[in-house]
């Protein structure tokens, strides 16, 4: 080092620059609220009434961040919707097709495939059954 001071424009610049990074890193992190990130389900999870989900379409439980596929009328699947790419939990569902609204990924609700990227990891998938016409998800339902 030359042992010169920095001047005052210099030192303005690194200020205004980490304030941007800070920024930017804040806009990338993961939603939800009480500051933590989002989460699936570690436990069974009610959804409500097996019959909301329409047969050959899917139904978004954003409150439980779960989405509920129905290929057939007694066939269910469940993935979790939190992102495989940065952990946003996805709040977009449109026909089986799932869209994480922080960095564009897309996911089939049906399968948990990624669709597009920058996710290169699938949804994990959820048990999920019918109990006296009431659908259960999570990791052990």
């Amino acid at each position: 080092m030359s042992g010169t001071p920095p001047t005052r424009r210099t030192v303005l610049r690194g200020v205004a620059l980490a304030g941007t990074a800070g920024l930017g890193i804040a806009a990338c992190s993961p939603g939800g609220s009480g500051g933590g990130p989002a989460a699936a389900p570690t436990a069974p999870v009610d959804l409500g009434k097996a019959d909301e989900v329409p047969v050959g379409g899917a139904k978004l439980y954003q409150d439980k961040n779960v989405v509920v596929s129905r290929p057939s009328a007694d066939k269910y699947t469940a993935f979790s919707t939190i992102c495989t790419h940065r952990q946003c939990p996805i709040t977009m569902l449109e026909g089986t097709e799932l869209t994480c609204p922080c960095h564009g990924s897309k996911f089939d609700a049906t399968t948990g495939k990624v669709l597009h990227d920058p996710a290169t990891v699938p949804l994990a998938k959820l048990s999920v059954e019918v109990k006296n016409g009431e659908l259960v998800a999570g990791p052990s339902a």
